[in-house]
């Protein structure tokens, strides 16, 4: 199975060091233009751009990199109930015809209740997939083209549209494959009925098992396949000594009152997916390595997707390898610094997983590394 390897834009900030200023850099238009090409020259498949109050937009950001970019594809979050299905279609297409086809779409319902009611929505978790599964239907239908000349109606609980269509269809048909992740019980229903690819957090192997099973067995009874993807951060280092102590500096600065601050904050949501990250460590500093070489400590203060694989190339990519086994395509990662991450990561780690520039995924003519003494190359790394 070729796998699909994804970076992340760091839209919510960036940094060298976990909850403190220190090694902290500013989020601007040129230092994301930065990332963003990196992972695009690199050989990433695509970006996934966060989105909530705690991040720069999303599609405002992503919109921005469309030029600055050839093949990278966007991960870019609909929020279904804070916007309406028409809006969303007219995004969705005008991005994936600029791009040339190089949309996806995150289908985020929110975990953050405080957040929600701050942005004008007031549904409970329940009543908020409701509405998602609703919103999808009527997006889906809009793009695919559904109702013809006429458009599509549609009279629902929650949405009701009458005509919905768009003039200007997308380059990928029938839309742009659509993303989602959770953990709960509705969730796993749209999964299973709408959505394209299932993302999970970095849970260890034997929980992300269990749920994928799940979501096949649902898909299949509405006769439907569901690829999966997982969401991790990543610290890689020539040896494993040096990658466990760039996890424990990561959270050097940290301290206990910053963590107890941060899980409190996470305990008032009623996402379960962040509910079960925060279970994986209780907040504990001596509980971090949840299952070999996958550690919890960035789930002590950052939100959503906690863990990170960490070791040595060859021990990151068995670990991938473990996830891929189970069904998993696409892994998303990041790292702090995003951008010095991003070159680490693909120098260490691609060649194993046969992606990136020595597998053919780029045509570059001249010599790798620094020409010495102004005509000696530099030798070619062992096979």
């Amino acid at each position: 199975m070729s796998l699909n390897l994804f970076w992340f834009i760091p839209t919510h900030g960036d940094s060298r060091y976990l909850g403190t200023s220190k090694g902290a850099r500013a989020i601007d238009g040129n230092y994301l233009k930065q990332v963003a090409v990196a992972a695009d020259t690199l050989g990433y498949d695509g970006v996934l751009l966060p989105t909530g109050r705690s991040c720069e937009d999303a599609w405002v950001v992503a919109s921005s990199l469309i030029h600055v970019t050839q093949n990278l594809k966007f991960l870019v979050a609909i929020r279904p109930g804070l916007t309406t299905p028409g809006l969303a279609v007219r995004m969705a297409s005008t991005f994936d015809r600029l791009s040339n086809g190089r949309l996806l779409i995150n289908v985020v319902t929110g975990g953050d209740q405080g957040e929600l009611e701050a942005d004008g929505l007031y549904a409970d978790h329940a009543k908020r997939y409701e509405i998602s599964d609703e919103f999808i239907r009527v997006w889906r239908a809009s793009l695919a083209g559904e109702g013809g000349d006429k458009g599509y109606d549609f009279d629902g609980k929650h949405i009701k549209v009458k005509g919905a269509k768009t003039l200007y269809p997308p380059v990928q048909k029938p839309h742009p494959p659509l993303y989602f992740g959770g953990s709960s019980e509705p969730a796993h229903e749209l999964a299973a009925e709408q959505m394209d690819v299932y993302l999970t957090w970095g849970e260890p192997p034997a929980a992300v098992a269990e749920k994928l099973d799940d979501i096949r067995a649902r898909a299949a009874k509405r006769g439907r396949t569901v690829k999966f993807g997982i969401r991790l951060h990543v610290i890689v280092r020539e040896t494993n000594e040096e990658a466990w102590r760039a996890a424990d500096e990561l959270i050097s600065n940290l301290d206990d009152e910053v963590i107890a601050k941060a899980q409190a904050s996470f305990a008032k949501m009623d996402s379960v997916g962040q509910q079960r990250m925060a279970a994986l460590h209780g907040g504990r500093r001596d509980k971090l390595e949840v299952s070999p070489n996958l550690w919890a400590g960035v789930g002590l203060v950052r939100g959503g997707a906690g863990t990170a694989l960490v070791g040595d190339p060859e021990t990151v990519a068995a670990r991938i390898k473990e996830y891929a086994d189970l069904g998993i395509e696409t892994f998303i990662f990041s790292g702090y610094p995003h951008l010095e991450e991003s070159y680490r990561f693909a120098e260490l780690v691609f060649p194993l997983l046969g992606k990136g520039r020595d597998h053919g995924e780029q045509s570059l003519s001249g010599p790798f590394g620094e020409i010495m003494a102004s005509d000696i190359l530099p030798k070619k790394k062992a096979a």
